[in-house]
């Protein structure tokens, strides 16, 4: 495994009871970054001192927060403000970059976290700050101009957010009723409704009130966001991926991933596996 010290099992140990995780460890740099590659890992809830974008370079990460559930797959990053409580879940055989920037170098990004589009400009920036680990005990002149313009870059893409999240509920009902839609991504919505002991008007109305979507709309997105996981994944065929996320027929589901993602399952596949290194 691959990583740094503050990217292991030790951070998702400490990370748990959600405490603030300093990243820097007491060094002054203003920005800085970190490798993580090897076995799955849940780091647990935490929040960090530093603004934090973390990009995959292969496999899949999840980052939930209080009030959404995201995926970032391969050539997407995960904007992270400093402060946010999260918890980030990587698939085994994950490979990520994170570069993290002291919160003056980019006010006033908003207290949620984002999905982005990376352009590859970034990408290459992100892969090139791994020579200067976050945990170093200072910056210099070389190092604080890279992050700066990094974070000139970053500033512009966070206007540019991906639609690949998922909302969350504290309504006992609708918190369940998504559970079960998203282990069951095949249910209809009368086998929801029965799951959570609730009539199919009660839920598509409880869905509306608290979430400000239909339930379908929520099936797709969790369909589209599990289907862009599994193709991500070695070896994973269109049609398999189709089957799992709960379609009977393979067109409708070229049909529904193409307008949720702008690419067909096929090109995405592709795109993914050529991204991977």
């Amino acid at each position: 495994m691959t990583g740094s010290a503050l990217s292991d099992r030790g951070l998702a140990e400490s990370a748990n009871g959600g405490r603030i995780i300093e990243l820097r460890r007491g060094g002054q740099a203003s920005g800085g970054s970190y490798l993580y590659e090897g076995e799955g890992l849940i780091t647990g809830w935490h929040s960090h001192e530093v603004h934090q974008i973390e990009y995959a370079i292969g496999g899949v990460v999840e980052v939930e927060t209080a009030s959404a559930h995201y995926l970032l797959p391969p050539q997407q990053a995960a904007w992270i403000p400093a402060g946010l409580e999260h918890q980030a879940t990587m698939a085994p055989g994950v490979k990520t970059v994170a570069v993290m920037f002291d919160p003056q170098m980019i006010p006033n990004s908003g207290d949620r976290a984002r999905i982005l589009g990376v352009s590859p400009l970034i990408r290459e920036m992100m892969i090139y700050a791994l020579r200067w680990p976050i945990d170093r005990p200072h910056g210099d002149d070389t190092s604080d101009g890279f992050f700066r313009t990094l974070a000139e870059l970053v500033t512009e893409a966070l206007d540019h957010e991906a639609p690949l999240s998922l909302p969350t509920s504290e309504h006992s009902i609708v918190a369940a009723a998504m559970s079960y839609t998203k282990k069951h991504l095949s249910a209809t919505a009368d086998e929801v409704s029965r799951a959570v002991a609730v009539s199919e008007r009660t839920l598509r109305r409880l869905f509306r009130d608290e979430l400000g979507l239909s339930w379908r709309t929520y099936l797709l997105h969790a369909r589209m966001l599990r289907a862009m996981a599994l193709l991500a994944s070695p070896g994973q065929s269109v049609q398999e991926t189709s089957t799992a996320v709960g379609f009977e027929s393979l067109s409708s589901f070229t049909r529904a991933f193409t307008q949720f993602c702008g690419e067909t399952p096929s090109t995405y596949r592709k795109r993914v596996a050529g991204e991977r290194v």
